[in-house]
C-alpha cells in the first residue's frame, strides 16, 4: 500500500483534499493531508510573515520524520508543486513518486513568482498591499481560504539534482480553464521529457472538488476514461 502526502496550493489547507482523502483511504492507502505553516487557523502574524518556501518544505520533511515514512507519494496542487519539489530534493530518497496536480514544476533558481504569469504576479502584489507580507485570497472561492505568506511565493528554489532520482514523476494538466491557466507551456515542456508522465484532466483548476473521483483514480493509477496520458514514446 502507498503512503500519500497531499500538499495544498496557495491560500488553501488540508481541507482542499477532503473529497479525495476518503477515496484513497478506502482503497487501503495511508493519507496525510497538510496545512502549511502560516495557513493554519492559529498562526499569528509573525508566523505568517516569516513563512517561506523552505518553511513549507520543512513541513513535509517533519511529517516524513515523525511518521517514519520511507516511500512517500508527494502530491502538490498549484503552489504545492513548489513545496513537493523542494521537499523531495531534501528527503534523502524517502520519496518514490511525485504528482504535480495542475502545479508548478520548478527548475533550480525558479520561484512561484518567476514561474507564473503576469496576471498572477499582479494578483500577488495587489493581494499583499494591505500587509506587505500576506496575500489575501482572490475574490470568491471557499471561505476557509486564508492569506498566504508572500515570501513563499517569492523565494527561489534551490535544487541539488537529487530530485531527478525520484523514480516516478507525473504532471496532471487541468484543461478546463485554458483561457487562464499558467501551466500550458509547462505541459508542453514536460510532454517532451521522457522522465515525466503527463495526464490531461478536463476540469478547472480546483480538480479535487470538481472531480475528486477522477483525481483519486489518477493517484491510484486507475484513470483511463476522459483523460489522456502522454508519454514521450507516444509522441515519437
Amino acid at each position: 500500500m502507498a503512503t500519500f502526502v497531499l500538499v495544498p496550493g496557495g491560500w488553501h489547507g488540508s481541507w482542499s483534499f477532503e473529497a479525495v482523502v476518503p477515496l484513497l483511504e478506502r482503497a487501503g492507502h495511508t493519507v496525510h493531508a497538510l496545512t502549511l505553516t502560516g495557513l493554519r487557523p492559529g498562526d499569528d502574524d509573525a508566523t505568517v510573515a516569516t513563512a517561506n518556501l523552505d518553511t513549507h518544505a520543512d513541513d513535509v520533511l517533519r511529517l516524513l520524520d515523525r511518521t517514519h515514512i520511507t516511500s512517500a507519494t508527494l502530491v502538490g496542487h498549484s503552489y504545492g508543486g513548489m513545496v513537493i519539489a523542494a521537499a523531495a530534493d531534501r528527503a534523502d530518497g524517502r520519496v518514490s513518486r511525485l504528482v504535480h496536480l495542475d502545479a508548478y514544476v520548478p527548475r533550480d533558481g525558479e520561484s512561484c513568482w518567476s514561474s507564473t504569469t503576469e496576471r498572477y504576479r499582479e494578483a500577488f502584489v495587489a493581494g499583499a498591499a494591505s500587509t506587505g507580507y500576506a496575500v489575501r485570497p482572490p475574490d470568491g472561492g471557499d471561505p476557509r481560504r486564508r492569506p498566504h505568506p508572500l515570501a513563499s511565493f517569492l523565494q527561489t528554489i534551490r535544487l541539488t539534482g537529487t530530485l531527478a532520482q525520484v523514480p516516478r514523476r507525473e504532471f496532471i494538466y487541468c484543461s478546463g480553464w485554458e483561457d487562464r491557466t499558467p501551466f500550458a507551456e509547462l505541459r508542453t515542456r514536460l510532454r517532451a521529457d521522457p522522465e515525466w508522465q503527463v495526464h490531461d484532466l478536463p476540469t478547472g483548476h480546483d480538480a479535487m472538488h470538481e472531480a475528486p473521483e477522477a483525481v483519486a483514480a489518477l493517484l491510484l493509477g486507475e484513470y483511463i476514461a476522459d483523460a489522456s496520458t502522454h508519454r514521450r514514446q507516444a509522441c515519437n
